[in-house]
């Protein structure tokens, strides 16, 4: 499923047990949930896979989307699929660790209104992951931080400044929303 400017135009996925697509459902239950904020936003997808997630925010009108993917292979299957939806201009492509990557990006001041967080399931890497997304300030003022888990996954409720306001399942599937909590003038979270 492509909704928007690039709706209607097939992306390709390498066929690897490695890498658990974002489901159609989930993919437009979780556009649904983002709504307006998508236009004019930066995006960040993180462990990007096919890039389908990142390239939907595009097509729906993000400003830029960064797409992190370790695995060169896939990348190269974003970057097919970016240049098949017309969207390559807006996109930046990091063949990094995605640890690697959120350093290196808050190191450059990149901040991103949305970031999607989908890893492998079963290794602990979504607490990672907030946890860098915080300590790296990578998250724009007022961004949200959707991360795809399985169930039983161990996900927490806060991780540094970040903290889950909303849990949606699908199945086995989870999506769980973070922002930042709002501090008060002295810098005490409120």
């Amino acid at each position: 499923m492509i909704t928007g400017s690039a709706k209607g135009r097939p992306l390709k996925a390498l066929k690897d047990r490695s890498v658990r697509p974002t489901s159609d459902r989930v993919k437009e239950s979780l556009f649904n949930i983002i709504g307006s904020r998508v236009v004019d936003a930066d995006f960040l997808d993180l462990f990007a896979g096919s890039g389908s997630v990142g390239i939907e925010a595009l097509s729906r009108g993000a400003r830029s989307c960064v797409f992190v993917e370790l695995q060169t292979a896939h990348l190269r299957v974003v970057a097919e699929n970016l240049q098949t939806t017309g969207l390559r201009d807006r996109a930046e492509l990091i063949r990094r660790d995605a640890r690697a990557a959120l350093k290196d990006l808050g190191n450059r001041g990149r901040r991103f209104d949305l970031i999607f967080v989908d890893p492998p399931y079963g290794q602990e890497l979504v607490p990672q992951s907030l946890a860098l997304i915080d300590d790296c300030g990578v998250l724009a003022e007022g961004g949200w931080v959707i991360c795809e888990h399985h169930g039983k996954d161990q996900v927490p409720d806060a991780a540094g400044g970040l903290h889950r306001f909303r849990e949606v399942v699908f199945g086995e599937t989870v999506l769980s929303i973070y922002r930042a909590e709002a501090r008060d003038a002295g810098g005490q979270n409120s």
